[in-house]
């Protein structure tokens, strides 16, 4: 039986985190040879420290995407994210690009050939998940740590709050009571801040923050509120401590409420079934918890590389199901190809839509007008019902 009365932590960190500086600019190459060729193949890790940021991995993809211009994607994004610090700065930085032609041992086993279509372009476990907390049907702890972030980097950006640098970290601890949430039991939330500004001072400019993103009176006791607990963070980003691209994949999905396969989503092109079927994996979760078939839904799909169909797919729905894990299985499978090409076609994922992904989860979004945060759809549902029957 599972528990119903617990206390459940989630954390998140915002764009400007040294970890999610990485993410973005790997994303930002993404959607570089996306845009030029939505066939393109890329990985790309990104390092960043104290005025360095080096690119590196591989890629196939147009000739006239130079290291020129790919240094130039890499200080645009870190100019968007808003750091002109001394230590970090995206027109000072050294910028090096280390990206080399995909490995032709893996073109071959992705690439379709004769009767063989595109296989996934690695092997591994990717797990998808949806639950009824919160309307985007997501964890309510890592979905109010990202809205608490995302609302302060908004005042940020437009200078509707003063104050704040990018570089912050949430930290949401809910109380669960017959299995459903219904108050927070301690928020900490650390944010770079002026040179100046006292914790006392950085305290109130993040209080509203919090209050408006939890539900109301869902905040938590004021000797549980938490606000830059080492006192002072003004030295902040790569130059505080250095991020690597991939770092954050918790923070990414579902704040360890759900299993995790391992592999990260970022700089990764949608043949990549990391990135690809952990989007189909949370796609079909959340389509089945929409279409009232659970109230929770975890999912996992397995691939080899260089085999296009699933190795298997798994459903648990936790005991809230109306169906038959087995039966729910079937029909998901006969509802979506979920090989990588049928995944890739279905979501649209051959396009420049990844950057925007980078921070603030890549789950629990609104489905956008260009394709972007397809996977976030619930346009599935008739057909697993009908699939069902």
């Amino acid at each position: 039986m599972p528990r119903e009365n617990y206390l459940f932590t989630s954390e998140s960190v915002s764009e400007g985190h040294p970890d999610k500086v990485c993410d973005r600019i790997s994303d930002a190459v993404v959607d570089t040879f996306l845009a030029a060729d939505p066939l393109s193949r890329v990985a790309c890790e990104t390092l960043t420290t104290t005025n360095r940021i080096v690119l590196a991995g591989e890629v196939r993809g147009p000739d006239n995407i130079t290291n020129d211009i790919l240094e130039d994607v890499a200080r645009r994004a870190v100019k968007d994210i808003g750091y002109e610090q001394d230590g970090f700065h995206w027109k000072n930085s050294e910028v090096s690009v280390y990206l080399h032609q995909q490995s032709s041992d893996i073109a071959q086993g992705v690439d379709a050939a004769g009767n063989k279509d595109e296989g996934a372009g690695d092997q591994g476990i990717m797990f998808g998940y949806a639950c009824r907390e919160t309307k985007a049907l997501m964890p309510a702890p890592i979905h109010l740590s990202h809205q608490i972030l995302k609302e302060m980097a908004e005042a940020r950006h437009s200078g509707a709050t003063k104050g704040f640098g990018p570089d912050s970290k949430s930290q949401v601890t809910l109380q669960y009571e017959n299995g459903s949430p219904v108050r927070a039991t301690s928020v900490v939330v650390s944010t770079q801040h002026d040179e100046g500004l006292s914790q006392d001072e950085v305290r109130e400019l993040v209080r509203p923050f919090v209050e408006k993103v939890l539900p109301n009176g869902w905040m938590c006791p004021e000797e549980e509120f938490y606000v830059n607990p080492t006192g002072n963070f003004v030295i902040g980003g790569p130059d505080g401590d250095a991020g690597l691209t991939g770092r954050k994949i918790i923070v990414d999905t579902y704040g360890g409420a759900a299993p995790h396969g391992g592999g990260a989503f970022s700089g990764k092109d949608p043949t990549k079934v990391d990135r690809s079927a952990a989007y189909a994996g949370r796609y079909l979760a959340k389509n089945v918890v929409a279409a009232g078939l659970a109230d929770k839904c975890t999912i996992q799909l397995a691939y080899a590389i260089g085999v296009s169909k699933p190795l298997s797919i798994y459903v648990d729905c936790a005991g809230t199901g109306t169906v038959d894990e087995t039966k729910l299985e079937g029909a998901l499978s006969e509802a979506m190809d979920l090989s990588p090409r049928g995944i890739r076609e279905h979501l649209e994922l051959s396009r420049p839509i990844y950057e925007r992904s980078a921070a603030y989860g890549h789950f629990g979004r609104t489905p956008e007008d260009d394709g972007g945060f397809s996977w976030e759809r619930t346009d599935l549902v008739e057909a697993i019902k009908s699939a069902l029957t």
